[in-house]
């Protein structure tokens, strides 16, 4: 799959999910402090689903309604290092389909997939 990992995420879920063979670019690698309706722009033009640890992604998709093309909201503390990338691989490999045009948030506990209707502005 098509990843962009905003860089608030720490390098080591980017390593895991380009271990596990996702096509992932970092934004702390090539365009460190790029704003967040860039990243937005970026990944819907290259249709790569976010992966990211910023709130402010929701605020930009549901109540600006920027177009996106995925969004993965990762809320897991840092310290849950093991459980934060075994969360990521679940998302990726059993819910795959359904992360394009998708609000997706995920937690120790849940996974939490909000399809985004064309109301929602996406593209």
């Amino acid at each position: 799959m098509k990843i962009l990992v905003d860089e608030c995420c720490p390098s080591f879920v980017v390593a895991a999910l380009r271990s596990d063979g996702h096509d992932v670019e970092y934004v702390a690698e090539d365009s460190p402090s790029m704003p967040d309706k860039n990243v937005l722009s970026r990944a819907l033009a290259a249709e790569r689903v976010i992966v990211t640890e910023d709130r402010d992604f929701c605020e930009l998709v549901f109540l600006n309604k920027l177009p996106t093309y995925g969004i993965i909201l990762v809320r897991i503390n840092q310290a849950q290092r093991q459980e934060k990338v075994q969360r990521l691989r679940l998302v990726f490999s059993q819910h795959s389909a359904e992360l394009p045009h998708a609000m997706v948030t995920v937690t120790l506990t849940t996974i939490r997939i909000r399809p985004l209707s064309d109301t929602d502005n996406w593209t």
